[in-house]
């Protein structure tokens, strides 16, 4: 059975200089497009990240300094790999707390417009850890009774992850197959920048999600102490989250809810 799509489905992974994803770049990424009519096309791009990649993170991707140093950097393929992604939707494994971010702060460094509300996503390995509790090579073993050959590279992960999510439709009957329900079901918290530091409460009420003010309210914490909102400008923040407080901002002097 393939996946019930009404758009566009990309699944993608990156490979990085790192886990930090204000501080780290790309340096490989790979999407596989799912059309509605199950046709498929894949692309994978090498990303000169014009910084030093560690031994440690090439130990594990393969790839070093010297295989990307004449390839372009993210600027440069930005408009490309949006023009790619765009008006889809999205797949990832741990894609919600690592890919997703750390490629809105890409794309919003190289100046792309990007939105998350346009896209919606579905993180496989959400979905896998609520029903097994597993890793993504033992995802694939579990449900796809497949060993997974080049783990870390960034086309074998993206691969195994469509697999996987398609046993998963196939083999649970509660998840229903529609991108709505499945990206409800992955989806961890209601947060809306893609770094989760700007989450919803049960009101529906945008809070911060960390720090002194965690649980508090935006509204509140920015009517109470307006510092607040420079210091996090100014602080070590992704992009993204910077620009959806300002929105926020912008709403309530502008007299919105």
């Amino acid at each position: 059975m393939g996946l019930n799509l009404q758009r566009p489905l990309c699944f993608f992974d990156l490979e990085t200089t790192g886990i930090n994803v204000v501080k780290d770049r790309i340096v490989e990424i790979a999407v596989l497009k799912l059309f509605p009519n199950g046709n498929k096309e894949s692309k994978t791009w090498l990303v000169n990240p014009e910084m030093p990649i560690p031994k440690g993170a090439s130990d594990i991707h393969g790839i070093t300094d010297e295989k990307v140093k004449d390839s372009p950097n993210f600027k440069t393929l930005s408009t490309e790999i949006y023009a790619f992604m765009k008006d889809c939707d999205w797949a990832g494994y741990n894609s919600d707390r690592f890919d997703i971010p750390l490629i809105a702060e890409e794309f919003m460094r190289a100046g792309v417009d990007f939105d998350l509300k346009n896209h919606k996503t579905i993180d496989v390995q959400t979905i896998f850890h609520k029903m097994e509790q597993r890793t993504l090579t033992a995802a694939l073993k579990f449900y796809c009774d497949k060993e997974l050959i080049n783990a870390h590279s960034a086309m074998a992960d993206t691969d195994a992850t469509y697999e996987i999510l398609l046993a998963q439709v196939d083999r649970y009957d509660e998840l229903e197959n529609n991108l709505e329900f499945l990206s409800n079901f992955s989806t961890r918290k209601r947060s809306l920048d893609v770094a989760g530091f700007i989450v919803l409460n049960k009101e529906n009420q945008p809070c911060f999600s960390f720090g002194k003010h965690k649980g508090k309210t935006v509204e509140e914490v920015l009517e109470k102490e307006p510092g607040y909102f420079g210091w996090l400008l100014n602080a070590d923040f992704p992009l993204y989250t910077k620009k959806v407080l300002t929105a926020l901002r912008l709403s309530k002097f502008n007299g919105g809810s």
